[in-house]
């Protein structure tokens, strides 16, 4: 796994920090928070509309100060990333129903979600982080929905390990290096489906981990989170958590679709990415604040937010009140729920009136510290840098 991360590291160059900007967040974009609240589409009318800022019929954001203290997302308040349109209701109608086929095994063969529910389940946390939360904080300005903090939440996922799906079917054959999962979106005709479909490729050696989930929190996968199936890759970034998931193989080379060869990609600003570029695979170690953003009154308060150890399991995380000159470690809230979920911390400290900068840096068990500042790369992906996910408060 470390070979990944190196990986990815490869075409990153330092970047500086953004201006302190709207509703007190340091590089927060403006058109995030300064614009009215939109009504949700129909296919999430179910959501908390107070929570969510709605970028778009297919993206929405949960607002900062939404993400409260639990260790578990709200379903109401989990954020939504669809690459293509979304699926119709009618195939959660019957989800056992529901077809997959899996490929790159000795007995290849369809199984329905009704099958799979006999061979096992697993319920496992994992953080569900959009590729892009955080690149509204770039200097140069990349295309793509402008995240801030709010395209992540942790959630309980149920379902059956791939690996018993695959030991079921007599095992992997030989020279298989990835593990390639295919949407069940529809493509409209006329379209060259490579440069649409949702197919997403990851190494083989983390198969142990993914898990193929029908539920979500203890309920049944809502439509708009992928459901009836979907392919969940723990400490990976959500793009490789596969919807409406159709089809498994396990592939002696990546996709060749474009969500895979090019899209999401980790090179240079103002580059053309290419399959050789690192692909955006394993989350890295990060946390923001979520209380208090804009103003307080002076005395003691309680520093919150989130944090998570990426691919790694967290280890600890430390606060700043005044932009990063001193630290102080949180206190992490709530159960341990493993290597991939996150943690909500608290820090209790008294403040004077006047202007002051909360920061915060997460650790992961490897040591591996939350940079200062993260490296651009031309699509804004996996900004893990603390300093811009800084708020910055008034004490008054």
């Amino acid at each position: 796994m470390s070979d990944i991360l190196d990986l990815r590291r490869r075409t990153f160059f330092e970047g500086k920090r953004r201006a302190v900007v709207a509703a007190g967040m340091t590089g927060a974009a403006p058109a995030a928070f300064a614009e009215e609240a939109k009504a949700l589409p129909d296919y999430v009318a179910w959501k908390d509309a107070a929570a969510m800022i709605v970028h778009s019929d297919k993206t929405l954001e949960t607002r900062r100060g939404a993400i409260g203290t639990g260790s578990i997302t709200p379903a109401d308040r989990l954020y939504i990333r669809n690459n293509v349109n979304v699926p119709d209701a009618s195939i959660v109608k019957d989800r056992d129903a529901w077809s997959l086929e899996v490929g790159g095994v000795r007995q290849p063969r369809a199984i329905t979600v009704g099958e799979l529910k006999t061979l096992g389940v697993a319920t496992v946390a994992s953080v569900l982080q959009c590729s892009g939360n955080g690149r509204a904080f770039s200097d140069h300005k990349p295309s793509g929905t402008q995240w801030t903090v709010g395209a992540a939440g942790c959630v309980l996922w149920t379902g059956v390990p791939l690996k018993t799906v695959v030991e079921a079917m007599g095992g992997a054959v030989d020279g298989v290096k990835f593990v390639t999962g295919t949407g069940g979106e529809e493509i409209p005709a006329g379209l060259d489906p490579k440069d649409l479909i949702v197919e997403r490729s990851v190494p083989v050696e983390i198969l142990d981990t993914i898990v193929l989930a029908w539920a979500r929190n203890g309920e049944p996968l809502p439509l708009a989170h992928g459901g009836p199936l979907r392919m969940v890759v723990p400490g990976f970034a959500g793009v490789n958590n596969v919807k409406y998931v159709k089809k498994i193989a396990l592939t002696e080379v990546e996709s060749d679709a474009k969500i895979q060869a090019t899209r999401y990609r980790l090179y240079p600003v103002g580059g053309k990415a290419t399959p050789q570029d690192p692909s955006v695979w394993a989350m890295e170690v990060k946390s923001w604040i979520t209380s208090p953003l804009e103003t307080a009154k002076p005395g003691r308060l309680q520093n919150t937010g989130v944090a998570l150890g990426g691919v790694n399991a967290l280890a600890g995380v430390e606060v700043s009140t005044d932009g990063g000159k001193t630290w102080l470690k949180a206190e992490l809230l709530g159960p341990d729920l493993g290597r991939h979920a996150w943690r909500p911390f608290a820090l209790g400290v008294d403040l004077a009136a006047g202007k002051h900068t909360l920061v915060s840096r997460a650790t992961d068990n490897e040591s591996k510290v939350q940079p200062e500042n993260f490296p651009p790369n031309q699509s804004g992906y996996s900004n893990n840098g603390w300093r811009v996910h800084g708020v910055t408060v008034d004490i008054a």
